[in-house]
């Protein structure tokens, strides 16, 4: 007779199998090994080429289990023919950023890092143009109410390899209260970058607006009541820049100077702890 053991394995003990998954064009995977996340634009033999949401391209072997989908393990196998529309590879959409969209990706859990910026316009603004992205990183921005006491809010927030911290501050000129501020963090896991505008408001180009420029408010005014006063609009600030902020659609609207900063930050604190992106605090624009 034909002898055999029992398997006595708990069933809540063994290994769950791999789901495959094809690797359909567009489909947001994140490969574990480098934490590269990406949307798949091409699946060939042995291999598929993804996208990340700036537009890099890295090609990864179909190994099993070898891809998380929503955090889950899944072998990624070549489609069927004819299951896409086209046999040119898609193009995934774009955010507001300009970045690759991650369609119908779960938002990360917040990383420890975060990005600090001044106001509540700040963010907003940010939210607008970037909330995609951040959510797909899990990166938070919070709002200071001004950097005044920006040494000590370091300080208490204990940036490090695996919480780094990014500061975004308005008009980061040499010569200003704002720049000396800014040298004065000093944690090489901060960094503090800025743009030249006085006030947010500026960093949205005035063409959006349907203005000519923005106007010059001379020292010691109230520069946003000088604006709305020169402009013609109403001395309501909260009001104004809600009507700005609707006029903001995506990373079009808003200057460089403006974009290139908040990028900056964000590659600082989503970087593996092992190849920071960043160096130490800047205070340059």
């Amino acid at each position: 007779m034909r002898q055999y053991s029992p398997d006595l394995t708990p069933p809540w003990k063994k290994p769950k199998p791999v789901p495959q998954v094809p690797a359909d064009p567009g489909l947001v995977v994140e490969e574990p090994g480098t934490g590269f996340c990406g949307a798949v634009i091409r699946c060939e033999a042995g291999t598929v080429t993804l996208e990340d949401r700036f537009g890099k391209h890295r090609v990864f072997p179909l190994e099993p289990g070898g891809f998380l989908l929503e955090g889950r393990p899944v072998t990624l196998v070549r489609p069927s023919p004819g299951s896409s529309p086209s046999s040119s590879p898609a193009r995934p959409s774009r955010t507001a950023s300009g970045s690759v969209a991650v369609p119908g990706a779960r938002a990360r859990v917040a990383r420890a890092g975060r990005i600090y910026v001044e106001g509540r316009h700040d963010a907003e603004l940010v939210e607008k143009v970037w909330g995609d992205d951040l959510r797909v990183e899990g990166v938070v921005v919070e709002y200071l109410e001004g950097i005044d006491d920006l040494p000590a809010i370091v300080t208490e927030f204990a940036p490090g390899p695996d919480a780094r911290l990014g500061i975004l501050v308005d008009h980061l000129v040499p010569g200003t209260k704002e720049f000396r501020i800014a040298q004065s963090v000093t944690s090489e896991h901060a960094l503090v970058v800025g743009h030249p505008y006085i006030d947010v408001w500026e960093a949205v180009k005035p063409a959006s607006l349907g203005i000519r420029g923005w106007p010059r408010i001379p020292h010691g005014q109230d520069w946003k009541t000088g604006v709305c006063r020169e402009l013609g609009w109403p001395e309501n600030t909260g009001a104004v820049w809600r009507a700005i902020l609707a006029r903001v659609g995506s990373y079009r609207d808003l200057e460089p100077e403006l974009l290139g900063r908040v990028e900056e930050l964000i590659d600082f604190v989503t970087a593996p702890p092992s190849s920071p992106s960043g160096g130490p605090p800047s205070g340059g624009v």
